[in-house]
């Protein structure tokens, strides 16, 4: 098992990220902050965003689950399907071949943290009609080639023989951190794929907001639970694998197959825009 791309601190890769502005909090549990915001909108808008481990997602709607009849919708950053599941290049391990998995053969990093706890979410009948799974099937397809980590580093407007904003900066080293990894030990040469911005990016599209493309279908997924965490392939097994049915038109979770690959980096390039001037109308 190979140690997680983007490092121990999921933010590894740059030290331009800003200081805390305020102290964390310990006077209340996260489970319930969340479901204190998300009650404290107007019902059937808000979303949920997972882009880590499930286990608080899970404790979550396990507490409260009256917050289902009151979500829009849950989207979550996770899984891997394989098998020809989409045309992403999913990575090959020498001496192995081909695997989908990130963090073992079989399973990708935020599910296999915690395969019970995206297990009770995706066998939640009432749930699962409102999830989206961004799988690696999906982010796959969304590589940082080297004209776009140009695009990242410089924008659009301005010359790169000038110095890039530290905005700037900070993403492209974030983004960049675990090139190597995907070249060496996956080789995907073209550039790291990216992940979690796909799961707020498919809410634009949902609320028609931008026009990305999403195309996806309808899915019962079951998640492996059997086998260990650890260093031993026999003892882990295929732990944390995400397994998929077709459900049909109506049910299930939804699992986007592909999407509109230059508009979503024209959307992120225009964001990247739009925090420059944010900084610097702060700095001003």
């Amino acid at each position: 098992m190979f140690s997680y791309p983007v490092g121990i601190s999921g933010l590894d890769g740059t030290d331009l990220l800003p200081a805390l502005a305020v102290s964390p909090r310990s006077d209340e549990s996260a489970v319930l902050a969340m479901y204190e915001a998300l009650k404290a909108e107007t019902k059937g808008k808000p979303w949920l965003v997972a882009t880590g481990s499930l286990t608080n997602v899970a404790l979550l709607f396990a507490s409260f689950p009256d917050l289902v009849e009151h979500i829009r919708g849950l989207s979550i950053m996770g899984g891997a399907i394989g098998g020809g599941f989409t045309k992403a290049p999913m990575g090959h391990i020498k001496g192995e071949g081909e695997r989908f998995g990130n963090v073992s053969a079989w399973a990708e990093f935020n599910i296999y943290c915690d395969p019970e706890a995206a297990q009770s979410i995706f066998s939640n009948e009432e749930l699962t009609p409102k999830i989206t799974l961004i799988t690696l099937d999906l982010t796959h397809q969304v590589l940082a080639t080297s004209d776009i980590q140009q695009l990242l580093l410089h924008g659009r407007s301005k010359p790169q023989t000038e110095s890039p904003s530290s905005i700037r900066r900070m993403f492209y080293e974030l983004s960049m951190f675990f090139a190597h990894t995907y070249n060496d030990v996956f080789d995907i040469a073209a550039g790291p794929p990216l992940h979690d911005p796909l799961a707020v990016a498919v809410i634009l599209d949902e609320h028609g907001l931008d026009d990305l493309g999403f195309v996806g279908r309808n899915w019962s997924v079951e998640v492996v639970t059997n086998g260990e965490h650890g260093d031993s392939a026999v003892e882990r097994g295929k732990l944390g694998m995400t397994k998929i049915e077709y459900s049909g038109d109506t049910g299930g979770v939804t699992i986007p197959e592909k999407l509109n690959v230059a508009r979503f980096w024209e959307i992120l390039e225009r964001c990247l825009e739009r925090a420059e001037q944010d900084v610097d109308s702060r700095t001003t």
